[in-house]
């Protein structure tokens, strides 16, 4: 028979032992969401003898997520002060349970003096921490607040007129841990993915006829985007072959970069459109373009048009511009082409027979 050996830890587990436990951390923020109200009554002498514990109320207010409102008792609100004194309490008047809360009430002087009556939790710390509110109707205030007979014959009253406003701070909390991973979401590609199905050609189910030149398209992507072509394609007066319409006064490349935009979302690139590679002849596809835009009611196409031609205005352009502006309504490029046109040294050339 064995003999039994005394149990023993190896090195190996002790040295594990010894490491460090792994640290977390967590931060509990607290804070207060602060609302001022503004409460004016007028006709102060009016609501005198109303009787004890009649009050009249402000509208409520939101804070922190709890509607609150002002009670003004001008008979106070304790029958044992014999309505010599005016009460006034700021209450929840939503659900609510152990809201926390501090308070600040002023009651402004009305002589300009800057004499005001003011009670705040804000501006000193409380020993026993923000003010709770047990439920809904709990209210902080003061039953003996000011001395009826005091109160009217103060500048705090004037033309029978109390002026308060009351500041609501509720305490929200917060517990935030580390941050230690993040998903990064990537930007949209619909625009990608409609100006694939252009280019692929696959389920098109109309061809646009432009200068003897066939583009073939979808009916619900040109009419989602276009409400004139929603029109011809679905309307009640819609064309009668919608498979192939014929489309005038447009030339080719300018009904092929309307297209692009519709699918892409985005201005092709205006010099490959026009096989030329010059300022010019891109300004001149841009002037076409924002014409088309404006027929077809592309707003943003419109806007970029609009956008590129202001970029590119010089004195050989500047005038068929301004007149494209004020055809199609082109207000800010119209007011850019006319401070173009009053730069002194612009306003000789463009005067010039």
């Amino acid at each position: 028979m064995g003999t039994i050996k005394p149990f023993r830890e190896s090195s190996k587990a002790s040295s594990n032992s010894s490491h460090p436990p792994p640290v977390t951390s967590s931060t509990a923020r607290f804070e207060t969401v602060n609302v001022s109200h503004d409460f004016k009554i007028n006709g102060y002498s009016l609501n005198k003898g109303m009787g004890i514990g009649k009050y009249i109320t402000s509208d409520t207010f939101v804070v922190g997520g709890y509607e609150w409102a002002i009670y003004f008792y001008p008979d106070g609100k304790s029958m044992e002060d014999n309505a010599a004194y005016v009460s006034i309490f700021i209450a929840l008047v939503s659900d609510g349970a152990d809201v926390r809360a501090l308070f600040e009430l002023t009651l402004f002087d009305q002589s300009g003096k800057g004499n005001h009556k003011v009670h705040s939790h804000f501006e000193r710390r409380l020993e026993s921490g923000p003010y709770t509110l047990k439920y809904r109707g709990s209210m902080w205030g003061y039953k003996r607040y000011f001395k009826r007979t005091v109160l009217e014959s103060s500048d705090y009253l004037k033309d029978d007129c109390l002026s308060f406003k009351c500041v609501v701070g509720v305490v929200k909390s917060q517990t935030e841990g580390p941050k230690i991973y993040s998903i990064t979401a990537p930007p949209s590609d619909i625009g990608q993915q409609f100006g694939k199905l252009l280019e692929s050609r696959k389920c098109a189910d109309v061809n646009f006829e432009v200068d003897g030149e066939i583009f073939p398209a979808h009916k619900l992507v040109i009419a989602a985007r276009s409400p004139v072509f929603r029109a011809q394609l679905f309307g009640p007066l819609k064309d009668k072959d919608t498979r192939c319409i014929k489309v005038e006064d447009i030339e080719a490349p300018v009904f092929k970069a309307l297209l692009h935009f519709m699918y892409w979302d985005n201005l092709p690139d205006m010099l490959e459109l026009v096989g030329a590679n010059s300022r010019w002849a891109s300004t001149l596809m841009a002037q076409h373009l924002l014409a088309a835009a404006d027929r077809y009611a592309l707003d943003r196409l419109k806007l970029l048009c609009e956008a590129k031609l202001c970029e590119d205005i010089a004195i050989n352009t500047v005038a068929t511009t301004l007149a494209l502006a004020e055809q199609h309504h082109c207000f800010q490029l119209k007011a850019a082409c006319l401070r173009f046109i009053a730069m002194p040294e612009n306003l000789k050339v463009t005067l010039q027979p």
